[in-house]
């Protein structure tokens, strides 16, 4: 199995330097890797390490917990297309998930996805699964599906709990097949980035890419 189009290099660490995005960046070109996804400042510098190599640019809206306002996650969004970004894994507004407040996760993704569409760019909506009851999960992917986003994304990595087969056997289950998924959050082993891909995954974010091939 060729590991390397599925996975998303990532560095999301708030204390990333320089030298951490050029590294990152020339190990996912070294491995052809799908994309790599840092913080936002770094997009511009990413652009120029990556250049005309098959892999993209992502980047982080509402990051890590979601509760930014829907005009902060717009802003986020516009200056990340500003500076370069291919694709945006924004985090969802938990918050609002967990009350039901239904109303205002549709206004969010119904304000982002046609900035995210005049621009062509590609969207994952991060909906942190692994603190999301069953049902919340099943709720999200019919919302989020009738937007057409790209991806639902499992995890941010910084809960209690990231990627797990059977989220993703969950998602895949509730999602239309034109929507992809992405799954992150303490993925370590090729075992587990395999088991993840044969439940329905067509992306892996970790920042432990290198590792995974050299198993």
């Amino acid at each position: 199995m060729k590991l390397n189009r599925y996975i998303d290099h990532t560095v999301l660490k708030p204390t990333t330097t320089l030298e951490d995005i050029k590294k990152l960046c020339m190990e996912a070109v070294e491995y052809d890797f799908a994309a790599v996804c840092i913080p936002p400042p770094f997009v511009k510098l990413a652009k120029t390490f990556v250049g005309s190599t098959s892999t993209k640019v992502a980047t982080v809206t509402g990051f890590p917990f979601g509760y930014s306002a829907i005009e902060a996650k717009v802003a986020e969004t516009v200056l990340a297309i500003v500076d370069g970004a291919d694709e945006i894994d924004m985090v969802a507004n938990i918050l609002a998930i967990r009350n039901k407040d239904w109303q205002y996760v549709e206004k969010e993704i119904a304000t982002i996805m046609p900035i995210i569409r005049n621009h062509q760019k590609v969207i994952k909506v991060i909906i942190e699964s692994g603190i999301l009851l069953e049902e919340e999960i099943v709720q999200c992917c019919q919302l989020y599906a009738r937007y057409q986003v790209d991806f639902v994304k499992t995890s941010t990595g910084y809960a209690e709990k990231g990627a797990t087969v059977a989220a993703v056997q969950l998602m895949r289950a509730n999602l239309p097949a034109n929507i992809q998924i992405k799954a992150s959050g303490g993925i370590r082993t090729f075992a587990f980035a395999k088991e993840l891909i044969d439940a329905g995954a067509t992306r892996i974010g970790t920042s432990n890419g290198v590792a995974l091939m050299k198993e």
